[in-house]
């Protein structure tokens, strides 16, 4: 597995909010709190697309 580099969130931001991304590194997943979405990290690569985010409780 790669494992994701954390200096990444300076450039990404929530394709839906445009807000910024907190890392979560035990799930592998980056959160937007104003979106309320989580989306997935594979293989060390962020998935920006709202498609595949999952929502947060």
């Amino acid at each position: 597995m790669t494992p994701f580099d954390p200096r990444m969130l300076e450039a990404l931001v929530c394709p839906q909010t445009q807000g910024p991304l907190r890392y979560d590194a035990e799930a592998q997943e980056l959160l937007s709190e104003r979106a309320n979405l989580a989306f997935p990290i594979r293989d060390g690569i962020p998935v920006m697309l709202v498609d595949e985010a999952r929502a947060l409780d």
